[in-house]
């Protein structure tokens, strides 16, 4: 289950170039050295993986309470439904619950630093500024912070999360240096196996919930009680 992480990541980092693709254009990059132009981007990326780490982490201790609790399969159920829902859901029914309604404040904060730190040249500023970028809301984000908290612990939500970013990392590189490269067509092809994926993940997230017995699939309860009670053991 970790591994779809990576996956959407991969084939949501279109949308990734989509949604935070300007504000990577605009990376005060150094034109005249190579060397520090990759330096530059790459602490870019780590920025974004840092936010990313950092929230797989909170949100894997939140599942981990689940889970102690003895609610990690109900928890994975609900989770894959949620993410079925975000697809299936008619738009208009999923703004009137838009998570980001509240923070509008908070990200407009976010956006005036960043604006701020585009014009700096400083060497943490690459830094900076995708660790804010790993700040704004974003529904793919959204998703991989439901797997994240199914994970059902700090480490592996945290190892989730980075491997979501690692996923957008090499489409998101490429746009940066090489601009808006994908035709209209082969891009909307793109854009509809994304919900595809999602739908996909979340039915995996079910089936992992329902203890079927499917091995590496759906393991049944019996191995989930055994896991929490190992977890109860070492505190």
């Amino acid at each position: 289950m970790i591994w779809s992480g990576l996956l959407f990541g991969l084939l949501g980092s279109l949308h990734c170039v989509g949604m935070c693709g300007p504000i990577a254009f605009l990376l005060p990059l150094d034109r005249q050295s190579r060397s520090k132009r990759w330096a530059q981007l790459m602490s870019y990326h780590a920025g974004r993986l840092s936010t990313y780490a950092l929230l797989g982490a909170l949100l894997g201790w939140v599942g981990q309470r689940f889970q102690l609790f003895g609610f990690q399969q109900q928890l994975s159920v609900v989770i894959g439904v949620l993410m079925i829902a975000t697809v299936l859901l008619p738009h208009r029914v999923l703004n009137r619950y838009a998570i980001s309604k509240p923070l509008y404040r908070w990200v407009g904060t976010i956006k005036g630093t960043l604006g701020t730190e585009l014009k700096k040249r400083d060497p943490g500023t690459f830094f900076t500024i995708g660790f804010l970028n790993g700040l704004l809301p974003c529904g793919l984000v959204y998703m991989a912070i439901f797997g994240a908290m199914a994970m059902g612990g700090v480490s592996y939500g945290a190892l989730y999360m980075v491997l979501f970013g690692l996923g957008t990392v090499p489409l998101m590189t490429t746009a940066v240096y090489l601009g808006n490269f994908l035709k209209g067509s082969l891009r909307k092809k793109i854009v509809k196996v994304i919900p595809v994926v999602i739908v996909l993940v979340g039915l995996l997230f079910v089936l992992r919930g329902m203890g079927l017995g499917i091995k590496f699939i759906s393991p049944p309860d019996s191995v989930a009680i055994e896991q929490v009670g190992a977890t109860h053991s070492c505190h």
